[in-house]
């Protein structure tokens, strides 16, 4: 369902008119949680004015969800708009030094946009692999990476920040070598981040500026080059550990140094979207805010602060309930999309290349974006059926749902994540998973699996299906 004060007008889409070619900014913040954000959760205790003034500005989504409640098969499926277990990955998530995941020749976003003529960049958390090597040496050229995958330029750290080596890499070499050994850090909660190799100048706690930093040139840059579209894809490390906020932002919240680490991440967006405004961009772009997965807030962090960084939702980050994969996600483009809209339409983060595409009047091949559906009927709320009538769902642990409606079913009992526990062996005459009416039990906490052995065998068949068919655009 659909809510909005006026209808926006239908794109023009004149062939090779910049105009029907809108630059593109695509925010991703990491481990962002749905109830970080005051628009989409009234308590939250996290100051978020940037990204209030933003959803109101444009349409928020209620019903959005990354395809893995993890970041590494997330930021795959966000680029190929194909789902990660389709691939190289089926489960968890890589290591700094883990050779290239995107499969050579595939398709991605801003191969597409290039070759439809914009100009690609990209900024921050990679977490794709590096090269062709089982481990990836930062002395040698960082072959294929994102250079090989669309993007004319890419500045960033090569995996979480806190995982090691400590760098940033721009393009296909490194910035700096690592040759300090850091010893790394586990207290307080949340300041982690692994033992390990770091370079001499790189800074945690100023990785988050530095890189919001290379997002505001480059958007000056493009500044230059009015002619030429332009992607730019600035995948933030933050709020994800270590939780590393600035003397600026410390007890600027309600939720410790978490809570301080999203008003920063907020800010940090707020730099960019000040930018675009500054640079009289505003009019032309489609700018997206969102997430990989949601928050890593357990239940010491529930029991300590009064902030629910998923809101009500069930579960943590990596889980396969509800609050692993489900997300913020708002959208603005004047014009396009209507202020102060909501969607509750059900969505995915592989839906970016089939919309872009369709902006683009631009059909997908067969062989890309598999997974990838048009969102755009949505966001200029246009007449259409439901875009989706299912998505899928995996957990860190390998564990699959798959949702069509309010029915949701997930192959297995537990979490599938970080919340206790894991994983639960099935008595011999019990039931072997969880079954949802989202409807009716948003929390997840009736499992219907053995009232409704029709919904059971109907979903598990359809799962299948989309398994072995390669695809479920079409």
């Amino acid at each position: 369902m659909l809510s909005a004060p006026a209808i926006a007008p239908k794109l023009a889409r004149a062939a090779g008119s910049h105009a029907a070619r809108p630059n593109v900014v695509y925010i991703l913040a990491d481990d962002l949680g749905w109830g970080d954000i005051d628009e989409y959760n009234a308590h939250s205790a996290i100051p978020t004015p940037h990204c209030n003034t933003f959803a109101r500005q444009g349409m928020r989504f209620t019903d959005m969800h990354a395809s893995s409640a993890v970041c590494t098969p997330s930021r795959y499926s966000i680029l190929t708009g194909r789902y990660s277990w389709r691939g190289r990955l089926k489960k968890g998530v890589l290591n700094v030094e883990s050779p290239d995941l995107i499969e050579p020749g595939r398709m991605t976003v801003p191969s597409m946009l290039k070759d439809q003529g914009y100009y690609t960049a990209g900024v921050g958390k990679w977490h794709l692999g590096l090269g062709n090597a089982e481990k990836t040496d930062f002395t040698k050229p960082l072959t294929p990476g994102p250079n090989q995958h669309g993007f004319d330029y890419y500045f960033g750290i090569p995996a979480s920040l806190d995982m090691a080596p400590y760098l940033y890499f721009e393009n296909d070499h490194a910035v700096e070598l690592p040759t300090i050994q850091d010893a790394g850090a586990n207290t307080p909660h949340g300041y982690y981040y692994r033992p390990g190799l770091r370079a001499p100048h790189f800074d945690i706690p100023q990785v988050l500026p530095t890189l919001t930093d290379k997002a505001v040139e480059l958007l000056h840059q493009r500044a230059q080059h009015k002619e030429q579209p332009f992607f730019l894809y600035f995948a933030m490390p933050s709020p994800h550990t270590p939780w590393v906020p600035l003397a600026e932002y410390k007890g600027k919240s309600g939720a410790g140094l978490y809570g301080d680490y999203v008003a920063e991440v907020d800010a940090m967006i707020g730099r960019v979207l000040d930018t675009v405004h500054a640079l009289g961009m505003d009019q032309n772009t489609l700018v997206i805010v969102t997430s990989d997965n949601g928050a890593w807030w357990n239940d010491q962090d529930i029991a300590t602060y009064p902030h629910r960084a998923n809101a009500g939702w069930r579960g943590e980050k990596a889980d396969i309930w509800e609050a692993g994969h489900r997300i913020p996600f708002m959208a603005r483009w004047p014009g396009h999309i209507p202020a102060g809209s909501v969607c509750d339409e059900t969505a995915s983060l592989t839906d970016l290349m089939g919309t872009l595409a369709a902006i683009l009047g631009r059909p997908l091949p067969p062989d890309a974006g598999e997974d990838s559906f048009n969102l755009l009927p949505a966001l200029e709320r246009q007449p259409h059926s439901p875009i989706r009538k299912d998505i899928i769902e995996l957990s860190t642990t390998g564990m699959f749902s798959i949702r069509e409606g309010n029915w949701k079913l997930e192959l297995g009992l537990g979490s599938g994540g970080f919340t206790p526990p894991v994983e639960v062996e099935p008595a011999a005459d019990g039931v072997r998973g969880q079954l949802y009416n989202l409807a009716d039990d948003p929390r997840e906490l009736y499992n219907l699996w053995a009232q409704r052995p029709d919904i059971v065998a109907r979903l598990t068949k359809l799962l299948d299906q989309y398994k072995e068919s390669g695809h479920t655009r079409y």
